[in-house]
């Protein structure tokens, strides 16, 4: 029979059956055997913690982040990931492409992953000091140019608001209260002085930096986490119009107030 060269990483070991060398016997995600230990007993969210981090979560930071998981599962279909979604499933495209659809439309820096990375960045550099969030520079013109479009507002605030959104007021005094988390707790205080450092109101992506720097994550770590978390939505929303067709889809009304053809001439 074959040898077959085993995979070194970190985070997951297997044991391959005796008879057959890629067929796997036990599986063990940071020393825990998931199939034998932590089966009926361990929750999702602590799996999913403990793919990215070397134990489990305390119970305070394992509440945290399934209350975070409810408030980003389903971004709605206003946000321009599940939209992405609904037109792929509109069309019939397969399950995959609707995904990656969403993943693509929710990675940018208008309220997408990496506006958290961005985010995440700025507590690295800020933390809990409002002076230096007042320092620190709304756009990155001038930087190392990568793939993404030069960052022209403070991440974590919306360009394009006027005001907080209800929800989003919701989900930070929410998080704020869950075992006192630093950066939510100086962020829900101290929230409206930051908006007027911005000149923007606080967005979603900027509450969930937040918490995922609590919680102990690094920018990279945010950036994904922020993508596979709001993907149920998208993959909800993608099979209601798969079945709904392409003739029942709910395009946007654009309702000009300056229409040309409606200008009364003389």
């Amino acid at each position: 029979m074959s040898h077959v060269q085993s995979i070194k990483t970190r985070i997951w070991r297997e044991e391959p059956e005796a008879d057959n060398p890629f067929a796997v016997r036990s599986a063990y995600c940071r020393g825990y055997d998931v199939f034998g230990q932590m089966l009926g007993k361990a929750r999702w969210a602590e799996m999913f913690y403990l793919l990215f981090r070397d134990e489990l979560p305390s119970p305070e930071s394992l509440h945290l982040l399934e209350t975070l998981a409810v408030a980003l599962a389903n971004p709605g279909p206003r946000d321009p990931s599940v939209y992405s979604a609904m037109c792929g499933g509109a069309c019939g495209s397969p399950a995959a492409a609707s995904l990656m659809a969403a993943l693509s439309a929710g990675a940018g820096r208008h309220g997408g992953a990496r506006e958290v990375f961005d985010a995440m960045t700025a507590w690295q550099a800020c933390g809990r000091n409002l002076a230096s969030w007042s320092d620190y520079p709304a756009d990155d013109s001038g930087q190392t140019m990568d793939i993404w479009p030069t960052r022209e507002h403070l991440p974590g605030f919306d360009p394009y608001g006027l005001s907080t959104p209800t929800t989003v007021i919701q989900l930070l005094t929410t998080l704020a209260d869950l075992g006192h988390p630093p950066c939510l707790g100086w962020l829900a205080e101290n929230r409206r002085q930051l908006e007027k450092v911005a000149g923007l109101p606080l967005n979603l992506a900027g509450v969930a930096a937040a918490a995922f720097v609590d919680l102990g994550f690094d920018p990279k770590e945010g950036e994904m986490l922020f993508l596979l978390l709001r993907l149920p939505g998208a993959a909800a929303h993608a099979l209601e119009q798969e079945a709904n067709g392409f003739r029942s889809f709910p395009f946007y009304a654009v309702e000009l107030t300056d229409d040309p053809d409606n200008r009364v001439t003389k």
